[in-house]
């Protein structure tokens, strides 16, 4: 983990969640040929635009005192994680239990590397998916990614 997104989950977590979201993430990243300072949010009920600009102008002023990237300039952003986000906390999976979910594997697991399934349970090692056939069951270590199945 960078020191930056260390210090910004240090310092600026408790902050955001006091204010009713979940820092999901912290990026400090090159965009559009400067370098971007982003904060991913949720929230069960969702996120708006609105929420966004509250919690930037929230942390804005805390971030000119703490100075994570140590006077470097940055483009603050905070951003909602968007339907198709990976679920990688226990809270996402815990959240989207029963849920329909694209599992991809680093390598392949009798013949395939992606599973589609419903999510049915987890534990710290593995999670199970539900088919229409059988239940699944993977060994979180060997999961690459999972996501959200968005039905149209």
């Amino acid at each position: 983990m960078s020191k930056i997104k260390q210090i910004c989950e240090e310092k600026l977590g408790g902050v955001i969640s006091e204010m009713g979201y979940e820092l999901v993430d912290v990026e400090y990243v090159k965009e559009n040929g400067g370098m971007s300072l982003i904060f991913t949010i949720d929230r069960d009920e969702g996120v708006t635009i609105d929420d966004c600009e509250a919690v930037s102008r929230k942390i804005d002023p805390l971030l000119d005192e703490i100075n994570p990237t140590e006077d470097k300039p940055y483009t603050l952003v905070v951003s909602s994680p968007g339907l198709d986000r990976p679920l990688k906390t226990d809270r996402d999976l815990k959240r989207n239990l029963g849920q329909e979910v694209e599992l991809t594997l680093f390598a392949k697991q009798n013949g395939k590397k992606v599973f589609v399934g419903n999510l049915a349970s987890f534990n710290d090692k593995e999670i199970t998916l539900k088919t229409e056939k059988e239940e699944l069951v993977f060994e979180r270590d060997k999961i690459a990614n999972i996501k959200l199945v968005i039905n149209v």
